[in-house]
């Protein structure tokens, strides 16, 4: 394979020739691929086809629900009665083991502002905050044990995202997107939907070293609202469908040519493959992301006819409409708002209010969507944050950073419904009953999906790569 790189190489010469040509999306698909490294592993041709898991999968799909900044799991979904009873008190110095920045200057006890209670058959502990979740409690698996290695947010949301807080690695979707290609030629395998640009930013969503064909596709950012949000170089109004798909005959006609001249090359066929999927893509996904045809019922549910509920809920819907139509991954990030997030060092009561307030009744909505359409079985929807908050106080009337011990929750495709796996401490502070590292919950669910985490590499700079590195066990007790 020439040297992408080399101005002089045929391939830089067919840069500049698309460039010319003006040729609008196909231009845009070609460079957006051509970083792909000469020396990676080459693609099928069309490296987005489906593909055959290493094992039958439990789910076919992930909705990726994470929290941005930092939800508090003692004030959610980690009930603990001793806050309440040591109100005011100082933490013991054996269980307070570890200071940073980001936790530092903590004062007494706080216990949580809002009530917990009782839901569903299981008997789940579910704070005030949500309500509309609670209620779906017998449909969820809450791991009280989460923990991860680091209270700053850019590297522990790296972590979460990418299984590492510093280095320059393919986000889940991406790795995902990778192993199993997409079920709707016409949509990319990895959407992500109004993602912050903030904590590591595209990393979050990137393929890194991967082929860059499996990196997320953003609709929109956190910075507009969901109603605006749309793809990118999709709109083709100003152009005849004819007129473009001659265009597009002309610009693969050279490819073909190339393909002549050099010999088969997957890496570049795979390319070419991406200017047909830029160009399906303009009939197909304006409608996806059009909620217009969902009925009335159908937006209540998400909470689209409450102005507090609405943009979240647009956002979820938006992610039923696209595992619907066979998307892989789709990733929803809650920010809070414009310039919001799960972020309270003070402020906890409004802060975390007004958050879960927004975001409460879409998720319970995405939840029974799911179900009555017969696809929460094969979908995996999965409620996560970078870390948790410190159970003493803040600023008076908020919480630290919190990485030693936190809950995330996983609903539908094959987890068991209505369970609980491991525990936090009587304070909340440490993952005491099971620890859960973000490797075992990247492990996990790979492995729902039909993917051996240990199997599923990519050679990169001489050695092999996965998601997991070198660590990760799956979460067998979990699995239905």
């Amino acid at each position: 394979m020439p040297d992408i790189g080399h101005p002089g190489s045929t391939l830089g010469n067919r840069r500049d020739w698309l460039r010319a040509a003006g040729c609008g999306f196909g231009y845009l698909a070609f460079s957006a691929l051509a970083h792909w490294e000469a020396n990676a592993a080459s693609p099928a041709s069309n490296p987005l086809a489906p593909r055959q898991p290493h094992f039958p999968a439990r789910a076919k799909h992930v909705i990726f629900l994470y929290m941005h900044g930092g939800a508090s799991h003692i004030d959610s979904f980690d009930f603990k009665p001793a806050l309440e009873r040591q109100q005011g008190k100082k933490l013991p110095e054996s269980v307070n083991t570890s200071r940073n920045k980001f936790n530092a200057n903590l004062g007494t006890i706080l216990k949580s502002p809002w009530a917990f209670r009782q839901y569903g058959e299981c008997g789940r502990w579910v704070s005030d905050l949500f309500p509309h979740v609670g209620r779906q409690a017998d449909e969820l698996c809450v791991l009280n044990s989460m923990y991860s290695n680091n209270n700053a947010h850019v590297p522990a949301t790296l972590e979460l995202h990418t299984g590492t807080q510093a280095f320059m690695r393919p986000s889940i979707g991406a790795w995902v997107n990778y192993g199993l290609g997409t079920e709707n030629q016409n949509l990319p395998g990895f959407i992500t939907i109004c993602p912050p640009l903030t904590y590591g930013g595209q990393r979050n969503f990137g393929a890194a070293f991967l082929p860059a064909v499996y990196q997320g596709t953003m609709v929109g950012t956190n910075r507009i609202p969901a109603a605006e949000a749309n793809f990118s170089n999709i709109d083709n109004r100003g152009t005849n469908p004819g007129s473009q798909r001659k265009l597009l005959d002309l610009i693969q006609a050279g490819n073909r040519e190339q393909l002549q001249r050099t010999g088969r090359d997957e890496n570049f066929e795979a390319r070419i493959a991406s200017f047909e999927l830029a160009y399906r893509m303009q009939a197909v996904a304006p409608d996806v992301i059009d909620l217009k045809g969902e009925t009335k019922t159908t937006q209540e549910l998400y909470g689209i006819d409450d102005k507090v509920t609405e943009n979240y809920g647009r956002e979820l819907l938006m992610a039923r409409r696209l595992v619907e139509r066979g998307v892989r991954f789709v990733h929803v990030a809650h920010t809070g708002g414009r310039g919001g997030r799960w972020d309270q060092h003070s402020g906890l009561v409004k802060g975390h209010g007004d958050n879960a307030r927004a975001c409460d009744k879409p998720i319970a909505g995405l939840l029974r969507d799911l179900k009555i359409r017969g696809l929460l079985d094969e979908t995996l929807v999965v409620w996560s944050t970078e870390f948790g908050r410190t159970p003493e106080v803040q600023g008076g009337t908020g919480r630290g950073h919190h990485a030693q011990g936190f809950t995330f929750w996983l609903a539908g495709g094959g987890v068991k419904r209505g369970s609980v796996y491991g525990a936090t401490d009587e304070f909340g502070y440490h993952a005491v009953k099971h620890p859960v590292h973000m490797h075992d919950l990247h492990a996990t669910i790979l492995h729902l999906l039909g993917l051996d985490h240990t199997r599923l590499t990519y050679r990169h700079s001489g050695r092999d790569f996965r998601l997991t590195d070198v660590g990760g066990n799956v979460l067998r007790d979990i699995i239905d």
